[in-house]
């Protein structure tokens, strides 16, 4: 038996082999209660966005203010969010993925004309275990949620999944295109590795 805890979003998963009870199950995961706890206190709370809050997005420090219309507005570095404040969070939500599409399409567009190869489609998404994927046709995936991350994180895993239109694997192939069209690649994937979680915690649903 083995228990897993999510550092997305924190859910625990225990997974049981054949022939085991449900009542032996739970008894293992009421031993391991402590260490869950343990766990779980040490992950970051969940944020729901709203006024008086700041987001970073591509690199570009905002700051969240109650709005006065029904429209977002976004003025220097300040957004201004709409009543209602469910209605003014949809109005953020839709806007950011707008700015991740513009990044992770000008970060594609570049990456791909630079090694010679088009992708079909970019489509976004909110993903919780890959930050991009590329399938066999060449269509590109990525979460929006990198537009919260520094933008050379993102140009990152641009690069990376571009690459895949020409090394659908991770051999060594693979990591010197990676170099060739992004240049040294560990501090964005140490970023990934240890800060990646947190972008999930800013929730926009009450």
């Amino acid at each position: 038996m083995t228990l897993r805890i999510s550092r997305v979003d924190g859910s625990v998963t225990l997974t049981i082999p054949r022939g085991v009870s449900e009542r032996e199950a739970m008894a293992f995961a009421a031993e391991k209660q402590d260490w869950v706890l343990g766990h779980l206190s040490q992950q970051a709370e969940h944020i729901l966005v709203g006024p008086g809050q700041s987001l970073t997005v591509s690199d570009v420090p905002l700051q969240l203010i109650q709005g006065t219309s029904r429209r977002l507005r976004v003025v220097g570095q300040v957004i201004e969010v709409p009543d209602p404040l469910d209605t003014g969070r949809r109005h953020l939500l839709a806007w950011l993925k707008e700015q991740a599409r513009a990044e992770l399409v000008r970060a594609s567009d570049l990456y791909s004309q630079k090694l010679g190869k088009p992708y079909t489609r970019l489509t976004l998404r909110d993903t919780r275990s890959r930050w991009g994927s590329c399938s066999s046709a060449g269509a590109l995936m990525y979460s929006w949620r990198l537009v919260l991350a520094p933008r050379f994180v993102l140009e990152y895993v641009a690069a990376h999944e571009v690459a895949h239109l020409a090394e659908m694997n991770h051999s060594p192939a693979f990591w010197h295109v990676v170099e060739q069209l992004y240049g040294p690649h560990q501090e964005a994937r140490v970023w990934l590795r240890h800060e990646g979680p947190h972008l999930h915690r800013y929730r926009f649903e009450a």
